[in-house]
């Protein structure tokens, strides 16, 4: 079928296989550029299919030569209908992988759920023996506790008051007013259920108890701080509260196993989890132009082989007071948040195209999608029903 985008408001709801193809190949040929023979061997990404973890799955397989187990909840093709982008992005990971004489299996499934864990871990033993890196880059909307079967969801909201500011209808290119309403204390607790440490802790005590975590692992979750302007809506907001839960989380598993885990803080960058977060859009596409002015501009590929080759496996960890691996210093900088203030409160619909790069930020996110790549027909019938090759 020829696949065009369709958005519905924050989400487009198609995909095009071969653009999500030529996004992963983009995205392997700079990790293959920045090789790192001290990289890790052997990594269980626990939400690979998309953003960071899926950049960091390359990172780590096509610059450290890593053999990789990926784990996913993605939609495949259904009755003709194209399958989620997650799903074509780890089906284009795979075969690259193999073209390479890498190991890469993938689990599609609820990684929340026990039986997921109990398939990882079957896998682990019988592939890997034992892994040396975990990445936990689950976002989820929802979680069902395998404990009490309940389900609870996230949600993205202040604490305490109401928030206004800013905000980008990336839509229709408008530049507007939001106000948010306080969430409650349930919702706050619930979105730490969701979000917070609890799974990744629970992940990390089920690879030790078998046997599949090695000595001296690594494990990594990710994290965002943002600028002042964001925190009433995410730092000091429902995520931020479950933000702090995975900070506690990479304590208790230190603590626990032969393991060093992390939280690493990462830059602001378009993915499908930070489009839903009001403000955010509008912020991000001021900080693409303030920072491709600056040269310093990096996309989730370059975040996470400096996060691989520089922080974790390079004698350079660069800790904060609270012990997190700052990989936001470029966005952070101070000349940087100046730019981006400045702009702020001037910027208008009118200006939007003149004071920001919202063009980048919409290619960002149709590329996301595998639209807007360069040497795609997507005027092509092309096959939508596809297979992950580890499933054959």
């Amino acid at each position: 079928m020829i696949v065009k985008p369709r958005i519905r408001g924050f989400v487009c709801i198609t995909a095009h296989p071969k653009g999500c193809e030529a996004k992963v190949r983009e995205e392997i040929e700079v990790a293959k550029a920045a090789k790192n023979p001290n990289g890790p061997k052997k990594v269980l990404v626990i939400g690979s299919s998309t953003g960071y973890g899926l950049s960091t799955r390359i990172a780590a397989a096509f610059g450290s030569d890593a053999a990789t187990l990926g784990i996913f909840f993605e939609r495949p093709s259904m009755k003709g209908k194209p399958a989620s982008a997650g799903w074509y992005n780890s089906v284009s990971f795979e075969k690259a992988a193999h073209e390479a004489g890498l190991y890469a299996k993938s689990i599609n499934g609820d990684a929340f759920s026990n039986e997921i864990k109990a398939q990882a871990i079957e896998t682990i033993k019988a592939d890997l023996g034992q892994v040396d890196l975990v990445v936990y880059s689950l976002a989820s909307p929802r979680r069902t506790d395998p404990t009490d079967g309940e389900t609870y969801k996230s949600v993205l909201k202040p604490i305490g008051e109401s928030y206004t500011n800013r905000t980008l209808d990336t839509d229709k290119g408008e530049v507007s007013e939001v106000t948010i309403e306080p969430a409650s204390q349930e919702e706050i607790d619930h979105t730490v259920k969701v979000m917070g440490g609890e799974d990744w802790e629970l992940w990390m005590n089920a690879l030790d108890e078998a046997g599949v975590l090695a000595p001296g692992a690594k494990s990594v979750a990710y994290s965002y701080i943002g600028p002042e302007i964001t925190w009433p809506v995410y730092t000091n907001g429902t995520i931020g509260q479950a933000k702090k839960d995975v900070e506690r989380a990479a304590a208790a598993i230190t603590d626990a196993h032969d393991c060093e885990a992390y939280v690493a803080v990462n830059k602001a960058v378009v993915t499908q989890a930070s489009s839903a977060i009001p403000v955010v859009p509008l912020y991000i596409s001021i900080l693409f132009k303030v920072m491709k002015a600056k040269g310093t501009h990096e996309d989730c590929i370059e975040q996470m082989v400096r996060l691989l080759n520089e922080r974790l496996y390079g004698g350079d960890l660069q800790l904060d007071e609270l012990g997190r691996i700052r990989i936001d210093d470029w966005e952070m900088h101070e000349d940087v948040q100046k730019a981006v203030a400045d702009v702020w409160p001037e910027i208008s619909s009118e200006s939007l195209n003149v004071l920001s790069d919202f063009s980048g930020y919409q290619n960002n996110f149709l590329k996301l999608f595998g639209f807007g790549l360069r040497g795609v027909d997507y005027n092509e019938d092309v096959e939508v029903e596809i297979d992950l090759p580890s499933a054959g």
